[in-house]
């Protein structure tokens, strides 16, 4: 019996990278969002970085921005695409997210721009940055959450069933914003908090939809995927359907793009941490000015 096929075909991600690395600025709307929301959050926070990594780098536009706040030190670009390394600028390494080349407590910070969703295995790449952080260290990721994309995904499914009364999976699958809380929470890290962006892109057909997820590098990598050709009327079909279900006035269509941003920290003595049960020194019922009924005794009418 063979080994589990992995989710995703890295080595086609990568591939694909390097192939589009010229022209990813171009199809970054979605990485820039996230540039502009990191900046914002970790320019707020009153400490300083002073190592961390991009993980995940992309051509390196995150870290060309993070770099110009006061609280951001040595920052490297981790990046398994040699061209699209090529493009990134400071200290930078070929690396795979999944394999981190750093030794344990050693980072001040790991950023990441939608690029851990490839990961085949996210909890355990998880688990790999909380321990080459430092205690009292940052992690801030964005991944594309379960709403992503959900016309093209219906689109394709009615159009292969129609056809051929089955469908191969064509969009990958996104995280859960609660699954993703809980695996910080397993990866041992403290006061989780991830946040919901839903973005609304309209394009002039679903065709050009495919055509910015293909300069974008991230179309179909899943390993399960059909590896015959799509046929000119399955695709016809998939654009049909998607133009039927979901077309707006004018003939231009909808894509739903949903970012989750995670914020989340290394276990330290400084941070906040809750009360235990029983260890206030102060009744809720005086602070609201009313009197307190307890368990056995009958409310006024």
């Amino acid at each position: 019996m063979g080994e589990p096929q992995e989710l995703f075909d890295r080595d086609l991600l990568v591939r694909r990278r390097n192939r589009i690395a010229k022209v990813a600025g171009d199809h970054a709307f979605l990485l820039d969002r996230v540039v502009m929301e990191f900046c914002e959050r970790i320019g707020g926070i009153k400490r300083t970085f002073e190592v961390g990594i991009n993980l995940g780098a992309y051509n390196g536009v995150l870290s060309r921005e993070l770099r110009s706040l006061d609280n951001i030190g040595l920052l490297i670009d981790v990046e398994p695409a040699i061209e699209m390394v090529k493009l990134c600028d400071g200290s930078r390494v070929v690396g795979d997210e999944a394999f981190l080349p750093f030794s344990n407590g050693v980072l001040d910070v790991v950023v990441s721009g939608l690029s851990l969703q490839f990961v085949n295995d996210l909890p355990g790449a998880l688990i790999q940055i909380f321990r080459a952080l430092k205690p009292d260290g940052l992690l801030m990721s964005a991944l594309p959450g379960g709403e992503t994309l959900t016309e093209l995904r219906q689109s394709w499914l009615v159009a292969e069933d129609e056809l051929f009364g089955g469908a191969s999976p064509r969009v990958a699958p996104c995280v859960d914003m609660r699954d993703l809380g809980s695996l910080l929470q397993r990866a041992g890290f403290a006061l989780p908090v991830v946040d919901k962006d839903r973005v609304c892109v309209t394009y002039p057909s679903a065709l050009a939809l495919m055509r910015e997820i293909k300069g974008m590098g991230a179309s179909n990598v899943l390993g399960g995927r059909m590896r015959k050709p799509v046929t000119r009327g399955l695709l016809q079909r998939a654009c049909e359907v998607y133009q039927e279900r979901f077309g707006l006035t004018g003939g231009r269509v909808p894509a739903t793009f949903e970012i989750l941003t995670v914020t989340a920290w290394v276990p330290h003595h400084s941070q906040q941490r809750p009360l235990k049960p029983g260890s206030a020194k102060a009744r809720l019922a005086d602070a609201l000015g009313v009197r307190e009924i307890g368990t056995n005794e009958k409310p006024e009418p």
